[in-house]
Order: C-alpha cells, then structure tokens, then sequence
C-alpha cells in the first residue's frame, strides 16, 4: 500500500517504471514497507543520495528540537494539521520534492509518529545499498557481550574484504528462544517459536 500511493502522489509525473525495485536488505515493519517504498522511487529517479541527506537533516531537527517530536509523536493532531504542518517545515528545511511529498503522505496516512523509524531504516538500506554487510540478529533476551562478540566473529567471515559488517541486535520475547538473523536479503528462522509452529503442525497433520 505505501509503495502504491508513493508512487501515484510522489512520482506520477515522471513516468517511472511499475516494477518495484526490492532494497538490498530485508527490513521489517510499517517503517520498513515506508522505507522501501521510498527507495524504489528514489532509486529510479536517481535521487537516492539527495533523499539520504534530506532525511539526515530532518532527523537531525528531530533528535535536536523536542516541539518538534512532540508535534510528530502526538496522537491527537489531526491528519490535515499535522499535513500542513510537516510541509511547512520541509519548505523551511528545504529538502528535495520528492522528500516533500514522502512526508506528505506520511502524515496523510497518519504514520508521522513513524518518522524517526523510517529515516532509519533509509539508513540502513542506504548503507546495504552502498556494499556494507547487514546483519539483523533477533534473540528473545538480551545477548551477553560475550555471546555478541561470538556472533560477530562468525558473521564478519560472511563479508567480503571490501565490505564493512554492521550487525543490530533487537529483542523479541515472543521467539521464546533462540535466534532470528537477517544477512542482507537472506532470513534464517532458527526461533524455538517457529519450531513449535512447525511441530504443532506436523502433529495435526498426522493426527
């Protein structure tokens, strides 16, 4: 749906290709679907590094200014207001129109409070995009130093020499146990809650 109405409000009058184009790395999420909506669109209109540096300067008045958080995050400013609004900061920033518009539509569809998220996951499809190894490793508690330090040793032999390896680490007690890592494009589920889905499965299936 994001990369739907990217396109018909953003890019309509560039006559861009209907193919989407898939970001170098698996991301999660409204932000996700935001971010790598507005990628595709970047991509094919050859702004990607202009949408970059737009979005570095609106999260840096993000992080800076905490009116400006608070308008962002607050639940009770209508959809039109927070439109009007958002444009008129973009104008004062001076970003890109495709950046303009992405914003638009973020506060038209009522997804602002997902900004700061979603110039992140720009980031990171930004950094996958330029060659850097991201690795996503999801555990249900905490990782210790020890067992971060041991995770990181073994996926770096995964990056090339001329590759940079950014590993994130997020938790997620609804896996139960064990790990959920993300290399790039490629997803291994090695959760002890997809196990149990899987074994659930087989059983009704036999039974």
């Amino acid at each position: 749906m994001a990369s739907n109405l990217m396109f018909k409000r953003s890019f309509s009058l560039c006559n861009v290709a209907k193919q989407t184009i898939k970001a170098p790395v698996q991301v999660h999420g409204i932000e996700g679907r935001y971010a790598s909506a507005l990628y595709s669109a970047a991509y094919k209109q050859k702004s990607l590094e202009t949408v970059e540096r737009d979005l570095k300067q609106i999260k840096q008045l993000y992080d800076a200014d905490k009116k400006f958080q608070d308008f962002v995050l607050n639940p009770t400013l209508k959809k039109g207001a927070k439109k009007d609004a958002i444009l008129a900061i973009t104008k004062k920033v001076g970003v890109s129109k495709e950046t303009e518009n992405f914003f638009t539509l973020l506060a038209e569809n009522g997804r602002l409070n997902k900004l700061a998220a979603v110039i992140n996951t720009y980031d990171t499809i930004m950094r996958a995009h330029k060659g850097d190894l991201i690795v996503q490793v999801t555990s249900a508690e905490p990782l210790s130093s020890k067992h971060q330090k041991a995770l990181n040793d073994v996926l770096q032999k995964f990056a090339k020499s001329s590759q940079k390896l950014s590993v994130n680490f997020t938790v997620k007690p609804s896996i139960t146990g064990g790990l959920i890592v993300t290399v790039g494009d490629k997803y291994v589920d090695l959760s002890i809650a997809t196990k149990l889905k899987k074994y659930t499965s087989t059983i009704e299936t036999s039974v």
